[in-house]
């Protein structure tokens, strides 16, 4: 089942075209045979969503995460503590995107394919379907700490199918099965290969106001793990040129393997993060 999950996620099919954002902004598949705008940022909340960047538009987005609320005044609300992910993201054409970022959490380099397979079809197929595969580098592994660390042990890999379905005007929802594989793990007896599941959602409370949540569930998380399935919240306000998602998480790595593995912090005892992502058009 796990090898065939490998397959389908690793599977690439390239079909129809992303409308540009402009033209999306309170639009809905009513008098058009394609849906659009499921999504109008590049990710729901840290997972990917199903929108890419269109054809030879370049889209540059800054991530931040302060540190834990839960400190309070000592951090100034996390404020001493903030992570930040720089990400630049091409549209190749209509349906493959490349990305590279840079995350100051474990000094991460980013190398992304974002590729879409299926569109959602009124009154044809049902979802729009894309594929997501990124590799990373860890840098911040030191020789010092880890006699026998080689460059092998600093990759990591991840591999996605994002499923959504734009259910009417307003409403949207996402399925994320995930793959993603560390060559080094924090933890002895966490399996390198790791499983997850995404779910995620969008709301449109007005033209330019939209709730936005996601959820991943470990699969194969070790049984003695400190670390959480990430939950987020938050909203995104459009303005044309850029989207703005601020939230609130668990999570305060941004990267995939990041938040799927080493979510830290826990909503029940008011251990979260604010953050933010802001996407700029070009």
């Amino acid at each position: 089942m796990k090898n065939l999950l490998i397959i389908l996620l690793l599977l690439p099919l390239f079909t129809y075209s992303q409308d540009d954002l402009l033209n999306e902004i309170d639009s809905d598949s009513t008098g058009t045979e394609y849906a659009t705008a499921a999504f109008k940022g590049l990710k729901i909340v840290n997972f990917e969503s199903t929108k890419l960047v269109a054809k030879k538009e370049f889209t540059f987005i800054v991530s931040h995460r302060f540190g834990s609320l839960k400190n309070g005044i000592d951090t100034f609300f996390g404020l001493d503590e903030a992570v930040t992910r720089l990400n630049f993201v091409f549209g190749i054409t209509d349906n493959f995107n490349i990305g590279v970022s840079r995350s100051s959490f474990l000094k991460i380099y980013d190398v992304s394919l974002k590729y879409k397979l299926l569109r959602q079809k009124e009154g044809g197929f049902p979802f729009t379907v894309v594929g997501y595969n990124s590799i990373l580098i860890n840098t911040a592994l030191e020789k010092a700490n880890l006699p026998l660390l080689e460059f092998k042990h600093r990759i990591g890999y991840t591999a996605q199918l994002l499923i959504s379905r734009k259910i009417d005007s307003n409403f949207s929802l996402e399925l994320a099965p995930t793959f993603f594989h560390d060559n080094y793990v924090v933890m002895d007896n966490q399996d390198n290969s790791q499983y997850a599941i995404g779910f995620g959602g969008r709301y449109k409370l007005n033209k330019r106001w939209s709730l936005n949540a996601d959820y991943g569930y470990h699969l194969n998380r070790a049984d003695n793990s400190p670390f959480k399935n990430p939950l987020s919240i938050g909203i995104d306000l459009e303005t044309g040129g850029h989207v703005f998602q601020m939230h609130f998480t668990n999570a305060q790595p941004m990267n995939t393997n990041g938040f799927l593995g080493q979510a830290s912090g826990d909503w029940s005892d008011g251990n979260i993060y604010f953050g933010f992502n802001l996407s700029r058009r070009f």
